[in-house]
This record gives C-alpha cells, sequence and structure tokens, in this order.
C-alpha cells in the first residue's frame, strides 16, 4: 500500500513540474544525410555557427561582437541543444514520430523524415531575423553547461555542416561568476546554507576578501569545480572530433585583452572580413547591457563588487578554495594555459 501512495506521489509530482506522468527518454533521432543537407540549404541557404561555453565564460560578450559584423548576426539562446527539452524533444510524442517515420507514407521516401523536420525549423528561426538585416552568416549562442559533450553530438545530427565555436574561461573565475549569478537570478532557489552565505556577503563583504570565509560550501564547490572540467573535456573533445577544421576555440581573456584580433579570428572562421570593424568593435566593449539590469535586481551585491578592481578568485578564494580547485581542476587549468604548474 505505501508502495502504491509513493509511486502515486512520484507520478503526481513528475507531472506537476515536467507536464508528463511518466518520464521523458528522448527517442533516437537518425542523423540527417548529406543529401538532406544539401536539399535544406536550398530552401535555407545562410552559412550556420553556434557558440557554446560554460554558464558564465564570455558567451554573451562573444555573440555581442561577433554580430558587430554587418554580414554576421547571432541569436540569443535558442537552446536546440542545450536545454531540455532539445529541439529533438518536439518529435517525442509517438503520433508526431508515427507521421514521421511511417514506411507507407511516399512523401518521406521511406525514411524518418524527423532530422528534416527538426532542421527546417531551426533554420527558420535562424534565418527569419538574418535575412531582414542582410546578414549571410547566422547563428546562436547558448551555453551549454547543462549538456556537454551531448550537445555537440545532438548537434552534428542535425547540423554537420555547421561551424561551433567554443569560449573557455579560467575556472576560478567562472565559479565566482556564476556563484553571484546564482545570488542575483535565483536566490528563492538557493538550499539554506547557500541563503545564509549570499545574505551575510551583502551585509559585510570584508571577510571574504580577506580570505576569512568561503563563498560556497563544500558540496557547491566541488559540484561547480568539477562540471567545469566535464564541459571542457566533453565540448572541446566532441567538437575536434565531429568537427575538425569547422571547430574553433578561445578564451574569454584574450578576447578581453585584444577585442579586435580575438574577434577577427572569429570571423575570419566564419569566412568574412574582418576590416573596418575595429570602431565598432571599440564602442562595444565599452557598453555594458546588463549594468542597470543588474543593479536593480540585487543593488546589495553589485555594489560589493566593484567592477575591474574585485571580484575575481584572487580576491574571494580561501587557501582552502585553491586546494580544492587545484585537486579536481589543476590539470585542465595548465591544459589551457592558464597556469604552468600547480604551484599558485
Amino acid at each position: 500500500m505505501l508502495t502504491r501512495i509513493q509511486r502515486r506521489l512520484t507520478r503526481t509530482l513528475r507531472t506537476l513540474f515536467t507536464g508528463h506522468a511518466e518520464p521523458l527518454t528522448l527517442r533516437a533521432i537518425p542523423s540527417i544525410s548529406k543529401e538532406e543537407v544539401a536539399e535544406a540549404r536550398e530552401f535555407f541557404p545562410l552559412d550556420k555557427f553556434f557558440i557554446f561555453g560554460h554558464a558564465r565564460s564570455g558567451t554573451t560578450l562573444l555573440a555581442r561582437l561577433v554580430r558587430v559584423h554587418p554580414e554576421v548576426h547571432c541569436n540569443w539562446q535558442a537552446h536546440f541543444f542545450t536545454r531540455p527539452p532539445l529541439l529533438a524533444g518536439l518529435a517525442q510524442d509517438e503520433r508526431i514520430e508515427a507521421w514521421l517515420a511511417r514506411r507507407s507514407n511516399r512523401w518521406n521516401r521511406g525514411r524518418d523524415l524527423t532530422p528534416v523536420a527538426l532542421r527546417a525549423m531551426a533554420d527558420y528561426i535562424l534565418e527569419r531575423d538574418a535575412r531582414r538585416e542582410g546578414a549571410k552568416v547566422v547563428g546562436d549562442k547558448s551555453p551549454n553547461v547543462l549538456t556537454n559533450g551531448e550537445a555537440v553530438k545532438h548537434m552534428h545530427s542535425i547540423y554537420p555542416d555547421s561551424k561551433l565555436i567554443y569560449i573557455v574561461r579560467d575556472g576560478r573565475d567562472t565559479l565566482i561568476s556564476h556563484r553571484f549569478q546564482n545570488f542575483i537570478d535565483g536566490p528563492q532557489f538557493l538550499p539554506p546554507e547557500d541563503l545564509r552565505i549570499r545574505d551575510d556577503f551583502a551585509r559585510n563583504p570584508d571577510p571574504y576578501f580577506t580570505g576569512q570565509k568561503s563563498l560556497f560550501t563544500s558540496k557547491a564547490f566541488e559540484r561547480m569545480a568539477s562540471g567545469w572540467v566535464k564541459n571542457i573535456e566533453e565540448t572541446d573533445g566532441k567538437g575536434k572530433e565531429l568537427y575538425g577544421e569547422q571547430y574553433l576555440s578561445l578564451r574569454y581573456e584574450d578576447l578581453l585583452n585584444d577585442p579586435f584580433d580575438e574577434i577577427s579570428k572569429v570571423w575570419a572562421f566564419l569566412a568574412v572580413d574582418p576590416q573596418g570593424q575595429q570602431e565598432a568593435v571599440s564602442a562595444e566593449m565599452s557598453s555594458n547591457p546588463d549594468a542597470a539590469w543588474q543593479k536593480e535586481k540585487a543593488g546589495e551585491l553589485v555594489a560589493n563588487l566593484e567592477k575591474g578592481k574585485r571580484g575575481s578568485w584572487r580576491d574571494l578564494f580561501t587557501v582552502q578554495d585553491k586546494q580544492r580547485f587545484k585537486a579536481t581542476a589543476g590539470q585542465t587549468l595548465i591544459d589551457w594555459g592558464y597556469e604552468q604548474d600547480m604551484e599558485w
């Protein structure tokens, strides 16, 4: 009797939060074929690219800069491949599967037409605004922190002909920035101890800037550090494996240090000429579209982070934070040129 009640309660909660009584398992959708790609490009001819990266790794800045070029348009967070239910989730209903994959259909040529239908939908969303603006290349930026390497595989099954751009940021600063994003955007979702840290920092940040207190619980720190490593290893690995020369990675810090040089490399990768765009890049770098929103959302927190003066991991990591990060992600820092050894 108790087991039956537990099952009913589980189904009720699942239905409440997901809209489905049973857990969703995505059906296997075949990859789009070369012939189908060629056909799709007859209707939607613009070259496509996708920007991935861990949350708080500079995907927004990269998208803002790449779209400065008049021939490039970049959409914001369609999450085709990076956040459930995903683009493929649109084809999970059994009735849709039956319609698209039914072998008796003549119009699908005896093959599951799902990848073509998904491609057409995504192409329309991507090109709709881009064509109005006269762009020749169109993309989307969506952080892939939830799906990591799976995002690359999902993307390749629908867009094997597109380009993938992956931006990496020093994981220590990524953790700090992501932590404050959680403090600002979703304090209502924080566990009690995390909420206590948030409120304590807002009241008196000094002990955090002097290394006496950590912004993280042990559980949150380990989850975030290992998540950063997983995102890099899986995304970079699958990007190289599946896309080869159609894959480009860059570091957020290099983009900050020399914006025009770095974004010129990205534009060259997208086959557009960067000439004459330096002034526009400088103007974009001098703006901060999120400043007013951040101040309104969490003024007491933002006021404690003097932009460009303090707020990096060097200011906010405790000795224990450093040791824990070395143990989990130290080698990844070395691999990406952030450190030469573990002596930091």
